[in-house]
């Protein structure tokens, strides 16, 4: 069984919000459980599925219209998961793209991905793919060896961030610390238990940063590079009858710019020098994650 994001936060104490509503329904179209042409279910069906009110389901679907993923929407009937056509090249948000990137990586003999990000979430969701297509004999790896940098729980990040910081127990603070955690152990669950489902060589580790990256990099396989920024801005959210005023990143709505090293010598110097950078922050200025 593959475990998600959303078994973590259905199954909690608190409720998703319309961000993570929108990636769970992204993943779903990304795993092909939902299709061009299928619709969605009411919003009186989701809301009552996720645990939320309407109004969050509309936010979730309004997020999803923006993105394209969505036509015919309208009061009258729920909308339908629209064609999905995208120019060679054009860049797209980071939880629509990273998929199939990943999944091409997949496709080596020996995986090799490296990733700096604020939490785990979309490079969790994104890897459900891939785990997919070698679930289906779609995909056969010999080993898969997954880095990834994280910010360090000790350290006070730029965002999220209350917006009237200072206080010890940040509960912004609080938030973000589990989801990391959360998503660390689904994403460590998934890629090992192929250990023993397909006898595939898997190791994944962590290390913490002393800094709150404003960028999330991807490296996949030494051959690309993938970037996204990181967006800042304040919103609110409810969790557990307190209304967090936050500033914040909406990582996986982030634009993801690719760079091949078969592309050229521009590109291939930038895939170069960014696993150099990933490289020496792993060597030097990290240290062991702590989940606790």
């Amino acid at each position: 069984m593959v475990v998600t994001q959303e078994n973590v936060a259905v199954n909690g104490s608190r409720r998703l919000s319309p961000q993570e509503i929108a990636d769970v329904l992204r993943d779903r179209i990304r795993a092909g459980d939902l299709k061009a042409g299928d619709r969605l279910p009411t919003q009186a069906e989701l809301a009552e599925e996720f645990g939320v009110e309407r109004g969050t389901v509309r936010q979730a679907l309004r997020a999803l219209q923006d993105d394209g993923l969505l036509s015919n929407v309208s009061k009258g009937s729920p909308p339908r998961i629209a064609e999905q056509a995208p120019a060679q090249g054009e860049p797209q948000t980071t939880m629509v793209g990273l998929a199939p990137r990943l999944a091409q990586a997949f496709s080596a003999p020996h995986v090799r991905i490296d990733a700096a990000c604020l939490t785990a979430e979309t490079l969790m969701l994104a890897l459900g793919e891939p785990v997919r297509l070698i679930h289906e004999g779609r995909l056969r790896p010999e080993s898969i060896d997954v880095r990834i940098l994280l910010p360090s729980r000790d350290i006070n990040l730029a965002f999220p961030v209350s917006v009237d910081s200072g206080a010890d127990d940040d509960p912004v603070h609080g938030r973000w610390l589990a989801q990391r955690n959360a998503q660390v152990h689904v994403l460590q669950h998934n890629l090992r238990a192929l250990r023993s489902s397909h006898g595939i060589d898997v190791r994944v580790t962590f290390r913490a940063l002393p800094f709150t990256p404003p960028v999330k990099l991807y490296l996949l396989n030494e051959a690309e590079a993938l970037l996204a920024y990181y967006m800042v801005t304040r919103r609110e959210e409810e969790m557990a009858d307190v209304t967090l005023d936050m500033y914040d990143a909406l990582g996986s709505d982030s634009l993801l710019f690719s760079f091949e090293k078969r592309s050229g010598m521009r590109d291939a110097a930038f895939v170069e020098q960014s696993q150099k950078w990933f490289d020496a922050l792993w060597e030097t200025i990290t240290t062991d994650l702590t989940l606790s």
